[in-house]
C-alpha cells in the first residue's frame, strides 16, 4: 500500500450575516458567480440557506490555503465545489484549473471538515500526496 504524505491543510470561517449582505447586495449575480447550481440548489433546500452557503464558502477558501504558494487564480469560484454523499458527508469536488492543480502537486484525497451554526461556518481541509 503507497503511503501519503501531507501536502498541505487550510481553514477558513465565515460570518453568516457577511455573507447574508452579499446575497441582499449582490443577489443572483454573486450566487452564479461564487457558487455551483448543486451548491444553490443544496442549499436552497435548508431551512437556513445563508448557513449553508457560508458554509461552502468556507471550503472553497480553506481548499485555496491548503494549495498554498500553489495555488493558481485562473481557478474561479465554482472550480471548487462542496458535494454532498447520501450519507450526507461533504466532499470536495475540483475542476478545470483547479483539478489541473490538483493533478499537477499530485494531490491524493482531500479530507474535508465542515460546521456551521446560525452566525458561523467554518472548515477545514487537509490534503495529501499521493
Amino acid at each position: 500500500m503507497a503511503q501519503s504524505a501531507l501536502y498541505g491543510t487550510g481553514v477558513d470561517i465565515v460570518e453568516v450575516e457577511r455573507l447574508e449582505e452579499a446575497l441582499d447586495r449582490w443577489g443572483e449575480r454573486f450566487l452564479k458567480r461564487v457558487f455551483t447550481k448543486g451548491e444553490i440548489e443544496y442549499s436552497r433546500k435548508m431551512r437556513f440557506p445563508a448557513m449553508h452557503l457560508a458554509a461552502r464558502f468556507a471550503v472553497k477558501e480553506a481548499v485555496r490555503k491548503a494549495f498554498g504558494d500553489h495555488w493558481d487564480n485562473r481557478a474561479g469560484w465554482t472550480d471548487i465545489e462542496v458535494i454532498n454523499h447520501a450519507s450526507g458527508r461533504p466532499d470536495v469536488r475540483l475542476r478545470g484549473a483547479a483539478e489541473k492543480l490538483k493533478v499537477s502537486q499530485r494531490i491524493g484525497n482531500i479530507v474535508l471538515s465542515l460546521s456551521h451554526t446560525r452566525r458561523f461556518a467554518v472548515a477545514s481541509v487537509v490534503m495529501e500526496r499521493k
